[in-house]
């Protein structure tokens, strides 16, 4: 006899944005009121929620874990449960189980990451759905940055986030993430986008192409360095908390790079021992959110 699988198990890796530049804030068309960016972005592996689908339960949404209670407003899992129904009503779906391991509105992905690990899980089981949904087009519908959360790998993000073109061979850089877990404003990201105050784009240009290729790791930590975050002061003006976490790891020993991953708050920094640097961190602060991991 033949068992049948019902449980497929996703991770939703935080997701850094290595670089960001803002290209300018559409003032016409459906978007209008967005950014454009271009973004270089990688993932932690070793720092993610865990999404598990149960195909054998009805279709609903749970949340466990350390930051479970922390999740506020819309739950991205439901939305993502629903359009899959409404798009595809042959799909198998069920009873999804979020663990909340990353801190919320955290500037790594968050709710973006769990919805595509949704679709991650729910793809892999309707293997014969597999090639005849389209899964980036639902990604897309689901928020900017659930597209290049979907692909899951080192990427070139473009447009508002929507548009993701995936990077081969790109460096994998040993980091520390820190959060310093205060209270964010609900519009935490609006705020640094509307402090930065970025100029209107009247003609929708051609974004830049991708960077590379990035034959070493410090080959790939001249081009961040070069390039930077472009949300770095108007998120360090929002959240002042953000320049206390960058002066804390620019302070320790060994730092090679450091900077603040999209809107903030979490920041990380670039360290050949990460492990041992992770752990002073955790010691010294010990009310953030520290983490050792592997960016690629």
């Amino acid at each position: 006899m033949t068992l049948s699988i019902t449980v497929f198990t996703e991770f939703a890796s935080a997701k850094v944005n290595l670089t960001l530049e803002v290209l300018g804030r559409r003032i016409d068309g459906p978007l209008s009121g967005y950014h454009d960016i271009a973004s270089l972005v990688a993932f932690a592996r070793d720092a993610a929620d865990e999404v598990i689908l149960d195909t054998s339960k009805p279709v609903a949404s749970s949340v466990s874990g350390p930051f479970g209670a922390t999740i506020s407003g819309r739950n991205l899992i439901d939305v993502t449960l629903a359009k899959l129904a409404h798009a595809a009503p042959d799909l198998q779906l069920g009873a999804i189980h979020l663990i909340k391991n990353l801190p919320v509105a955290a500037g790594i992905g968050g709710g973006s990451a769990d919805a595509a690990a949704v679709l991650r899980a729910v793809r892999r089981a309707n293997p014969d759905h597999a090639n005849s949904v389209d899964w980036l087009a639902l990604a897309r519908s689901l928020g900017a940055d659930v597209p290049v959360c979907f692909e899951n790998s080192a990427a070139w993000m473009t447009g508002i986030g929507d548009e993701v073109q995936p990077l081969q061979n790109v460096p994998r850089l040993t980091a520390v993430l820190v959060n310093p877990l205060q209270p964010m404003p609900a519009d935490k990201t609006a705020q640094v986008f509307r402090t930065l105050n970025a100029p209107a784009l009247r003609v929708q240009s051609m974004p830049p192409p991708p960077p590379g290729p990035f034959t070493s790791a410090p080959v790939l930590m001249n081009y961040m360095a070069h390039h930077g975050n472009a949300l770095d002061a108007a998120a360090c003006s929002v959240a002042p908390v953000i320049a206390e976490v960058k002066r804390a790891l620019l302070r320790t020993d060994g730092i090679q790079y450091a900077a603040v991953s999209g809107g903030g708050p979490t920041c990380f920094g670039i360290f050949a021992d990460n492990v041992a640097v992770a752990a002073s961190l955790a010691r010294q602060h010990p009310t953030w959110w520290v983490r050792p991991v592997t960016l690629g």
